[in-house]
């Protein structure tokens, strides 16, 4: 058994927490949030179980080591990294592994070295692995992209679309994409570095990195989404004119040819959702799923299939391309 804490009970954190109910090879033994609603009452209530799981939310990590024992901690508070940092390195200081839904730490290296490096010298320091994974950054954009050019003896160009349909998920994406803001809000927003998707030139970085691809000019473009008419969702009502999501991308030129490319659409009732891949090279693929890989429930299910793999890691500050083969892990460990 693989005893897990969970580490914020937030939207993702209680989902991850009912699928780690479901898993035989897998005991929960703690839980941590800052939120003084949950403190003190039971992790089987607070993340929708329908019942008591006898694991109290604790206020911090050291009151719920105080009384269980944990082989990993799932990680799930911020999309920032400067923001995680202090909870990782505490994470890490008491000898644990852990796994992170942190955008910005699914690939650090180039935009944050200072703090990866700070990062992975603690982890090796204390003999475990810190990994930072979910759906996008970790899988669509990157991983699944990676995996896609094994099949190529050559690559002249990549370009990824990831197009989501943002009416469908939770509050906290509907409200990071900018919903129900007004055009100059939106510009406020992006000012000052609080607008759009996290983890898109993580993303981009990770295939350059691996690829060799050093490039010569990167641009990095975010444009809102403006509704032409009215749109409803579970938390928003928007009107004409209002932002309902963002368009933006990254590409990358060595010489004047562009080499890669990564397109992400998110924005209430998008049509035609779907992540899509085209590389050109030998051979040449394209690869489509329609509608798009679900993101809440593939988050979830890749944070906890990632825990294997990190438990038999190299300790160190690690990324999806550093581990073995991901998979659905549907047996005993």
């Amino acid at each position: 058994m693989v005893k897990v804490l969970q580490y914020g009970v937030g939207s993702i954190g209680s989902k991850i927490t009912k699928a780690l109910a479901s898993k035989p090879w897998i005991e929960i033994v703690g839980a941590v949030d800052s939120d003084e609603a949950k403190i003190g009452k039971d992790l089987g209530v607070v993340a929708g179980l329908g019942k008591k799981i006898d694991v109290k939310i604790c206020g911090s990590l050291n009151e719920a080591l105080k009384y269980v024992k944990a082989d990993v901690v799932l990680h799930t508070t911020s999309s920032w990294l400067s923001v995680v940092e202090p909870q990782i390195l505490e994470i890490v200081e008491n000898r644990l592994s852990v796994i992170s839904t942190c955008e910005e730490l699914a690939y650090p290296w180039r935009k944050n070295p200072e703090t990866a490096k700070r990062i992975d010298e603690t982890a090796r320091k204390n003999g475990v692995v810190v990994l930072g994974t979910g759906v996008n950054p970790g899988f669509v954009l990157d991983t699944m992209i990676l995996t896609l050019t094994s099949v190529c003896i050559s690559i002249d160009r990549i370009e990824a679309w990831r197009i989501v349909d943002a009416s469908k998920r939770r509050l906290p994406l509907q409200r990071k994409i900018g919903s129900g803001m007004s055009l100059e809000e939106f510009k406020s927003a992006v000012q000052k570095g609080r607008m759009g998707h996290i983890g898109l030139r993580e993303s981009f970085d990770m295939i350059a990195d691996s690829l060799g691809w050093k490039f010569d000019h990167v641009e990095e473009n975010l444009e809102p989404v403006i509704a032409s008419t009215p749109i409803e969702t579970e938390f928003f009502k928007i009107k004409p004119g209002q932002v309902t999501g963002v368009s933006q991308n990254v590409r990358g030129t060595i010489g004047n040819v562009e080499k890669l490319k990564l397109n992400l659409q998110m924005y209430l009732n998008a049509e035609n959702p779907r992540d899509t891949v085209k590389i050109e090279g030998v051979p040449s693929l394209e690869f489509e799923v329609k509608n798009g890989i679900p993101g809440d429930d593939a988050t979830v299910a890749i944070v906890i299939n990632m825990i294997p793999r990190v438990l038999n890691a190299e300790p160190g500050l690690r990324t999806m391309k550093d581990l073995k083969l991901p998979f659905a892990w549907l047996r005993a460990f």
